[in-house]
C-alpha cells in the first residue's frame, strides 16, 4: 500500500509539475530571467596564482560596478594566458565580468 501511495504522488507531480512551472513563468512581476552580465574594474594585491587551474586570488578593494565591497577572491582568468609575468603580492588593476555568482577576470594590468 505504501509502495502504491508513493508511486501517486510522484505521478502527481510529474502531472502537475510542468502547468505550476508554466503558471509561474506567467505571473506578472515575476523575473525569471538569468542574471544580466556585470562588468568593472578594481585594484588589488595578488594573493595566489594557480596556472595550472587558470585562476587567480586577488584582495581587492570595492568594486561599485558589480555591487562588491572590498574582500579576498579567486577569480577565473579568461583567458588563462592573462596569469603570465604576475606575482604573488604585486599590486594590480584588472577587469572583472559577473554572471550571477561566476567571476571571472579579463585583464590584468601590473601597477
Amino acid at each position: 500500500m505504501r509502495a502504491l501511495s508513493t508511486l501517486l504522488v510522484a505521478a502527481s507531480v510529474l502531472a502537475v509539475g510542468p502547468a505550476l512551472a508554466q503558471s509561474m513563468a506567467n505571473m506578472p512581476g515575476m523575473n525569471h530571467a538569468a542574471p544580466a552580465a556585470k562588468t568593472g574594474q578594481g585594484t588589488g594585491v595578488v594573493a595566489a596564482i594557480d596556472p595550472k587551474g587558470g585562476k587567480i586570488t586577488i584582495k581587492h578593494g570595492a568594486i561599485p560596478a558589480v555591487g562588491w565591497p572590498a574582500m579576498t577572491m579567486t577569480f577565473k582568468a579568461t583567458p588563462p594566458t592573462l596569469l603570465r609575468g604576475v606575482r604573488v603580492g604585486q599590486t594590480v588593476g584588472f577587469d572583472v565580468r559577473t554572471k550571477g555568482t561566476d567571476a571571472e577576470v579579463t585583464a590584468l594590468r601590473p601597477r
